[in-house]
C-alpha cells in the first residue's frame, strides 16, 4: 500500500490547534496516520500553511437555487403582490414586501427551464463553487425530478444522475436526498409548475428513487418536501423507504408560519407533531430550518434526536425568522449547516451567522465556543448525510479536508493557536487555500483543480438556465 503524506502547519484535531501535523493518505483515500509536533515537513510531503479542519458539509442544498442569486429582491418588481388593507408599503416603491411565498414564484420560472443537460452544468459550477468555499460534502434535496409538465425522462432519474455526475465532476461527495413531492397544498393537486416534481404518489415515488444506485462518492437518501407537499398517509411509505435502506431522511420543516396554520387547520397538529405520528423522525432524519416550533415540538425534535439543520443565510434572506437552535440542540437535536438558495455559499458565515443570530435574539454573547460551531460544520453535517466517517482529522477516517489561510486581511493577526476562533469568526469561503477530497486535492491555492474557470461555468450555466 502506498501512502500521500500531507503537512499540516496548523490543524484543528477537534479541541485544539495543533501545529506541525503529518498527516498519511492511503490508497483507499483515508486517513492511515497521523503526526503532531512535526515541526518540519517530512521528505515528499506536500505542505498544507495555514489552519487545516476537517472538510465542511453542505448538510441542504438546491443547486438550481444559484441562479436565482442576486435577483429577488425587495421592490425589484418580481411579482409582489398588491398592498393587503393595513400593509406597509417598502419605503419608496408603493409595493407590498416581498417574501418567501413570492421569491417561490421566481424559483418556479426557473424550475422549468431546467433540463438534464443544463442542469448537469449549473450543478457543477454550483459544486466547483462550494469545493472553493472548503465544502467537502453536500447533501442535495432534490425534487425537480421530471420534464415539464410531468412527463417522466426515458430515465426516470435523468435529473438526478445529473446531479450524482456533476457532484463527480466538480470532485466532491454528494448525498442526493430524493425527494417526495406530492401536492402543492394540504388536499390540493399540483400546481402547473409543480407537476415536473410530483410522482404522483409516495409508491410510485420510492419505486422511482429505487432505482437510484450508490456510487463511491455519492450516497442516495430520501426527503419529505414538507407536510404541505406530502399528503399525511403517505409520510410512511417515505419514511419506510428510507428506514429498510437506512438512509439520512430529510424534511423542510416549519420554515413559514403559514405552513404551521395550514397544518393545524387539516390535522389539528404542528407539523412536527404530525410527522412524529407518522413515523418520520428520529436519529436518520434531519429537520430543515425547524424554525417557528412550540415547546413541545422541541421537546419532540430532541427526543427522538431528530437532526436541526439550520441555513441562517437564506433564512435571513427570505426573512424566515430565527429558528431556536440552543433550545433544540439542548434538548437533544444535533446541528448541522446548509446554504439551501445559496445567497451565499460560505458554510463558515453560516457557522458564525448561527451564533450571532442567537445574541441579536437574546441580547447575550457566546451561545456555542468556535469548536462547537465547527462541529457543526463538519462532523455533525457529515453524520446527518449518512457518512459519519468523515468529518474529523483521525485515523481511519476519510481524508477529506480543507485549509484556511490565516495571513489574509481577515485572518492575520491573531495567534496560531486561536486558529478555530478566527476561521469561525472572522474568515470567509474567500480564505480557503486547499480543498482536499479523499486524498485529491480538488482546490489548489485557491484553484479549482477540475474546473478551470469557475466564474465563467458560473456565469454561462446560470445564463443558460434564466434566458
Amino acid at each position: 500500500m502506498s501512502l500521500k503524506t500531507y503537512w499540516l502547519e496548523h490543524a484543528w484535531l477537534g479541541g485544539s490547534v495543533e501545529p506541525g501535523v503529518a498527516l498519511d493518505v492511503s490508497d483507499d483515500g483515508r486517513i492511515a496516520a497521523l503526526r503532531t509536533g512535526t515541526d518540519t515537513p517530512p521528505p515528499g510531503a506536500e505542505v498544507l500553511r495555514g489552519l487545516t479542519v476537517p472538510g465542511l458539509a453542505n448538510a441542504h442544498s438546491h443547486a438550481f437555487h444559484r441562479a436565482l442569486r442576486g435577483t429577488v429582491q425587495v421592490g425589484s418588481g418580481t411579482g409582489s403582490p398588491p398592498l393587503a388593507r393595513g400593509a406597509s408599503p417598502v419605503e419608496g416603491t408603493g409595493r407590498a414586501p416581498d417574501s418567501f411565498w413570492t421569491w417561490r414564484e421566481v424559483m418556479y420560472g426557473v424550475a422549468q427551464k431546467l433540463t438534464p443537460e443544463n442542469y448537469y452544468s449549473l450543478a457543477r459550477a454550483t459544486y466547483a463553487e462550494m469545493a472553493l468555499a472548503g465544502i467537502t460534502n453536500v447533501g442535495e434535496f432534490h425534487y425537480v425530478h421530471h420534464a415539464p409538465g410531468g412527463t417522466p425522462y426515458a430515465d426516470p432519474n435523468a435529473m438526478g444522475e445529473a446531479l450524482i455526475e456533476a457532484a463527480a465532476a466538480a470532485g466532491i461527495r454528494i448525498t442526493l436526498l430524493d425527494t417526495a413531492y406530492l401536492s402543492s397544498g394540504f388536499g390540493e393537486a399540483p400546481n402547473e409548475h409543480q407537476l415536473r416534481f410530483s410522482d404522483g404518489t409516495a409508491d410510485a415515488w420510492a419505486e422511482r428513487a429505487a432505482a437510484l444506485k450508490p456510487r463511491e462518492h455519492a450516497l442516495i437518501g430520501a426527503a419529505v418536501h414538507s407536510v404541505r407537499a406530502v399528503p399525511a398517509e403517505q409520510l410512511a411509505t417515505v419514511a419506510a423507504w428510507a428506514a429498510e435502506r437506512g438512509a439520512p431522511l430529510h424534511v423542510h420543516l416549519s420554515e413559514q408560519t403559514a405552513e404551521n396554520d395550514a397544518c393545524q387547520a387539516a390535522h389539528g397538529c404542528t407539523p412536527t407533531q404530525l410527522l412524529a405520528d407518522h413515523g418520520v423522525l428520529g436519529p436518520r432524519t434531519t429537520g430543515v430550518h425547524n424554525t417557528h416550533l412550540t415547546d413541545t415540538d422541541i421537546a419532540l425534535l430532541g427526543g427522538t434526536t431528530t437532526g436541526t439543520c439550520m441555513c441562517p443565510t437564506t433564512e435571513r434572506d427570505l426573512a424566515d425568522g430565527i429558528g431556536p437552535a440552543t433550545r433544540l440542540q439542548r434538548a437533544g437535536s444535533p446541528l448541522s449547516l446548509g446554504s439551501d438558495s445559496h445567497a451565499v455559499i460560505d458554510l463558515l458565515e453560516e457557522a458564525r451567522a448561527m451564533e450571532l443570530n442567537e445574541r441579536l435574539r437574546s441580547r447575550t454573547r457566546g451561545h456555542w465556543t468556535a469548536a462547537a460551531l465547527l462541529a457543526a460544520a463538519t462532523a455533525d453535517g457529515h453524520a446527518a448525510l449518512g457518512r459519519p466517517d468523515a468529518g474529523r482529522l483521525a485515523v481511519g477516517a476519510l481524508a477529506d479536508f480543507t485549509t484556511v489561510a490565516l495571513d489574509t486581511v481577515r485572518t492575520a493577526g491573531p495567534e496560531p493557536r486561536l486558529g478555530a476562533e478566527t476561521a469561525v469568526f472572522a474568515a470567509s469561503a474567500a480564505d480557503v487555500r486547499h480543498t482536499v477530497v479523499g486524498g485529491r486535492h480538488i482546490v489548489r491555492d485557491g484553484a479549482h483543480t477540475l474546473v478551470p474557470d469557475v466564474p465563467s461555468a458560473l456565469a454561462e450555466s446560470i445564463a443558460a438556465v434564466r434566458d
